[in-house]
Parts: structure tokens; C-alpha cells; sequence
């Protein structure tokens, strides 16, 4: 079975850095793309940041210049580097990886992280 375990998340007053990590563990052949989303209360949840196995990102225009996504292929683990955070950047963060498990043949199944929350002070 394939999981996505986050970590890092907690209290920072505004202006301050938090890291996030998601290791994916479980049969895995490969991953794809790998992402951070986030959901504020009473709002949807949003797409922070992606990057491909390559390396190429794609931030939300909000984070961009604040956030740096990147990713250990060989450790199967993908980070938010989070700087100048702001009270809006409130919000509990997904993690999200398209990953081909053992027995699934060629097809990628969407995982999901159950969720860390940033909480940014003023």
C-alpha cells in the first residue's frame, strides 16, 4: 500500500520560514509529478506548487518568490521551503504524488497526504 506522510508544519509568526516534507513509502516503481495544496478554512483547497520528476515547478502566482518546491527522487520525497510567510498562508497542506505502484501495470494512481497544518501568526 502506498502512502504520503507529511511533516513539518506548526506555529511561525509572519515574516518567519517553515520547511514541509512528504515521503511517499510503499511499493512504488516510480513518481511523476509531485505537489503541495493547501486548504484554508471555509475555502477550497488550492494547488501551491508542483514539480515533475525532472525538476520542473509551477507555482500558485501567491507563493511565488516566497515558496521553492523541490524533490529526492531516490528518497522519494518532495519539500516546500517556505519564506516570508504571511497570515493568509494559513491553511492545512496536502501533499499530492502521482505514483505507479508494483501490480498496477503501466498506470499511475493520484495519492494523498492526510495533511499538515501551518498555522502564521501576525
Amino acid at each position: 500500500q502506498v502512502q504520503l506522510v507529511e511533516s513539518g508544519g506548526g506555529l511561525v509568526q509572519a515574516g518567519g520560514s517553515l520547511r514541509l516534507s512528504c515521503a511517499a513509502s510503499g511499493s512504488i516503481i516510480s513518481i511523476n509529478v509531485m505537489g503541495w495544496y493547501r486548504q484554508a478554512p471555509g475555502k477550497q483547497r488550492e494547488l501551491v506548487a508542483t514539480i515533475t520528476r525532472g525538476g520542473s515547478t509551477n507555482y500558485v502566482d501567491s507563493v511565488k518568490g516566497r515558496f521553492t518546491i523541490s524533490r529526492d527522487n531516490a528518497k522519494n520525497t518532495v519539500y516546500l521551503q517556505m519564506d516570508s510567510l504571511k497570515p493568509e498562508d494559513t491553511a492545512v497542506y496536502y501533499c499530492n504524488a502521482g505514483v505507479r505502484p508494483i501490480g498496477e501495470g503501466y498506470r499511475y494512481l493520484e495519492i494523498w497526504g492526510r495533511g499538515t497544518l501551518v498555522t502564521v501568526s501576525s
